[in-house]
């Protein structure tokens, strides 16, 4: 159908039965105004249709009419860590079966185990002769308690130096000039008084602790002040009957446990 033809100020016919009017038509004024929609009562929304996603496949998040807010970006590229290098080189390989390499594997597993435990048996063992023998040392000690001394070894004039419980001992052949000077020592001058007979058990033989009773060194025989011993480190002189005359030594040499086995042997040490 024909468009219907219209005059300037008036309708004919045909858009009257179109239109239901006819006459001079008024002038139409068209005003502007702003929308009255207010933007706090909107709510956020996030559309979840295909329309939501540009071309680029980002998500978008809107507020209020235009939409213009802000957007969101959401993606599936996601970066898988690549843990390559802390995998076997014979696990690489996706066409071979895990049994495959499974001997070698296991056998290198089980050959550093094996030498870790054979170097951690090693350690205890030398841990344990260690502590076995810091701890038998007293037992050591114990069966070593008795010296035999032979006295044939000692000629007169003499001083034997033997070991007993890991300490020196002096054994001394006196000959009959330092019996008698020893016997007739004055107890009045002596700081640890005592008679040489009290110290021996034959008078040719005396038997002697060596370590100094000051701070426990080696007294040198046959030498000081008065011809028994001297100690070099703080200078203490002892007679020929081993009492202290002069220096530190607070006390005379000290006297072990001996017996006579025979005329030519002695026993140091306590028997049971």
């Amino acid at each position: 159908m024909p468009n219907p033809s219209v005059e300037v100020g008036k309708l004919n016919y045909a858009a009257k039965a179109l239109y239901g009017s006819i006459g001079p038509v008024r002038q139409v004024v068209l005003k502007s105004e702003r929308p009255r929609y207010s933007l706090e009562r909107t709510t956020t929304v996030a559309s979840i249709g295909r329309s939501a996603f540009t071309t680029a496949g980002q998500l978008h998040f809107c507020k209020g009419l235009r939409c213009g807010s802000s957007y969101r970006c959401a993606h599936t590229d996601v970066v898988v860590p690549d843990l390559s290098q802390y995998r076997r080189d014979s696990t690489k390989n996706v066409n071979v079966r895990n049994e495959d390499t499974e001997v070698p594997r296991k056998l290198f597993s089980y050959l550093s185990l094996g030498v870790g435990t054979a170097l951690t048996a090693y350690s205890a063992k030398v841990v344990a002769l260690q502590l076995i023998g810091y701890k038998g040392a007293p037992f050591i000690e114990e069966a070593a308690a008795v010296v035999e001394v032979n006295l044939d070894l000692v000629p007169e004039g003499k001083n034997g130096t033997f070991l007993w419980r890991g300490k020196p001992v002096f054994v001394r052949h006196r000959t009959s000039a330092e019996i008698e000077r020893e016997a007739n020592v004055d107890l009045s001058v002596l700081r640890d008084p005592q008679h040489d007979h009290e110290r021996v058990q034959k008078p040719e033989w005396l038997i002697l602790l060596a370590p100094c009773t000051h701070l426990g060194c080696v007294p040198v025989p046959y030498a000081g002040d008065y011809g028994g011993y001297f100690c070099p480190c703080h200078g203490s002189h002892y007679d020929g009957s081993g009492r202290v005359r002069r220096g530190p030594a607070p006390r005379n040499l000290e006297v072990p446990h001996y017996i006579f086995k025979d005329d030519r042997t002695i026993l140091i040490g306590k028997t049971d």
